[in-house]
């Protein structure tokens, strides 16, 4: 089976457009106002580009060695990719009982924590990857792992497809934070690996770079420049 590369996964998020700017910022999920933004919805909608980033994905976990059972995708930014990396997983383990498991973006007002928060078989102690597309101060991600571990899971770990490399409002990184729980968070690619690559593609502005660069002295967890 192929390793991951970080370089051809970069390389893959440029070419479908997951990093851009904004001339006019906005605000983001978080609240916060930025220059910014990666996306990786898109990244879903085809089978082309959504076979490839599952590929990426379990060569990174192999690569990582964590045992689990099945991934947890954050409702609902990473539903259809979660879906299919399970699948792929229990093709590849020839596991015929493979679970797809899928969060309630709305939990039911009523029932046990498996049935409010999932569709699926949620056993104690299954071994779980939380899956997130683009962390920013890991508000959704949290969440997801307050209900899991409700439901009597055990997390193994965190996984972003795309870490913006900010801090919270509490001053801790979305790594801290998660980390807090007793296990890891990781990140595929971050806001510093592909910011240098998206400005060269767009071409941008040095009024942008210089607002992008004063977004970090305000939020990241370090100062960034082009």
């Amino acid at each position: 089976m192929a390793e991951f590369n970080k370089q051809e996964y970069d390389n893959f998020l440029m070419e479908n457009n997951v990093v851009g700017f904004f001339d006019k910022p906005i605000t983001l999920k978080s609240g916060r106002i930025s220059n910014w933004y990666a996306n990786c919805r898109d990244l879903q909608n085809f089978l082309k580009p959504i076979e490839k980033l599952t590929d990426f994905i379990l060569a990174y976990i192999r690569e990582k060695n964590i045992e689990f059972d099945y991934f947890y995708a954050v409702p609902d930014g990473v539903t259809k990719l979660g879906a299919i990396l399970n699948y792929k997983k229990g093709k590849s383990d020839n596991n015929e009982k493979m679970p797809i498991v899928i969060g309630r973006k709305t939990p039911k007002e009523h029932g046990a924590p498996k049935d409010k928060y999932f569709i699926g078989p949620v056993n104690d102690g299954d071994k779980v990857i939380v899956l997130e597309d683009v962390t920013t101060t890991g508000g959704s991600l949290l969440t997801s792992i307050a209900q899991l571990k409700e439901a009597g899971v055990n997390i193994v770990a965190a996984l972003g497809l795309v870490n913006r490399m900010e801090k919270r409002d509490d001053g801790k990184s979305v790594k801290e934070k998660v980390e807090e729980n007793g296990f890891p968070y990781y990140n595929l690619s971050d806001a510093f690996s592909l910011l240098p690559k998206a400005a060269e593609k767009a071409n941008i502005s040095e009024e942008v770079k210089k607002d992008v660069e004063s977004y970090f002295d305000k939020y990241g967890v370090e100062k960034f420049k082009f």
